[in-house]
């Protein structure tokens, strides 16, 4: 299993981003990796939540089961399930006015196929799908002008 980091500062207070990375049109938008939500138990993640998810992943459609764990006092942690395993924390502190941010994503696959899509996603991370996608969440934090 490898794990991917990137750390940003952003606009909001943590409990403000917080609310940011548990709502799920907006998670569509800033994820590192694009998917659609099937299934969703509940109008926010939650820790305990569950969701199914579909994205594409080397040419491949995917389907995963999330579950969120935690959601709250400054931390958003999820693991989703599928042909490949994701895990996924974001961490927030207070910092200069706003949330300094801790994101990792770690990914690990099983047999033939799971290994072949645990080493795209990881392509992509590697390639700064991490980094990216804590530009579009810094992006929907930003003060209008």
């Amino acid at each position: 299993m490898r794990t991917y980091t990137a750390e940003t500062w952003l606009h909001g207070m943590p409990e403000e981003v917080l609310e940011l990375l548990t709502e799920p049109d907006a998670i569509t938008r800033w994820a590192p990796i694009a998917f659609e939500v099937l299934d969703l138990d509940t109008d926010r993640l939650r820790a305990g939540t569950r969701a199914r998810v579909r994205g594409a992943l080397a040419g491949r459609q995917v389907e995963f089961d999330v579950q969120v764990r935690q959601a709250h006092l400054g931390r958003l942690s999820l693991v989703a399930t599928g042909p490949i395993s994701i895990d996924a924390d974001y961490r927030l502190r207070p910092a200069g006015g706003g949330s300094a941010m801790r994101a990792s994503v770690s990914v690990a696959g099983r047999g033939l196929i799971g290994g072949l899509l645990a080493r795209a996603a990881e392509a992509l991370l590697a390639a700064g799908a991490l980094t990216a996608s804590m530009s579009r969440i810094r992006r929907e934090l930003e003060p209008a002008t």
